[in-house]
């Protein structure tokens, strides 16, 4: 296990999501310029079912007003995150409608692999974090091993929801 002051500097890792646009994801940028009326997202990320739009911060509350429309007229699973450059912030930002109790690292000694658990206090709220048949979980994984990019270290990480027995 690892001691608190290591997992409070992984978590405050500064990191960047990079990311070339495909035809698509070009498309859906212009649409959510014109949508919400000239705010640009900084990133869009299209992962089967789901469309992530990255905002900056003080855009954030501004945008989400345009959420339900987005879902309605894009008929597929729109999410807002806020655009953040550190771990535990982004962490934070994919689950920002359910409440994380704790979040611990976990590094295998075998393999080295980093694992971050989000520990949630009920079965609903690990079930809206994990997605149905675990596809949201999936995405945010696909998300961090593919487009996340750590300033001072190669990170290969993976995101885990668990339940905290009491």
């Amino acid at each position: 296990m690892l001691n608190s002051l290591k997992e409070e500097i992984f978590f405050s890792e500064k990191l960047k999501i990079r990311k070339k646009y495909t035809n698509t994801e070009l498309k859906l940028y212009q649409y959510f310029y014109e949508k919400t009326k000239r705010i640009y997202p900084e990133n869009v990320i299209v992962i089967n079912n789901f469309i992530f739009f990255f905002v900056g911060n003080e855009y954030y509350f501004k945008v989400k007003l345009f959420l339900h429309s987005l879902r309605k007229e894009l008929n597929k699973k729109v999410l807002i995150i806020r655009a953040e450059n550190t771990l535990i912030n982004l962490l934070f930002g994919f689950f920002p409608d359910i409440y994380i109790h704790d979040v611990k690292l976990k590094i295998d000694e075998d393999t080295g692999l980093k694992c971050v658990l989000v520990y949630f206090l009920s079965f609903e709220e690990r079930a809206i974090a994990v997605g149905c048949n675990g596809e949201y979980i999936k995405a945010v994984n696909y998300i961090f091993d593919n487009y996340v990019i750590f300033k001072n270290h190669d990170h290969s990480l993976k995101i885990k929801c668990e339940l905290i027995c009491s």
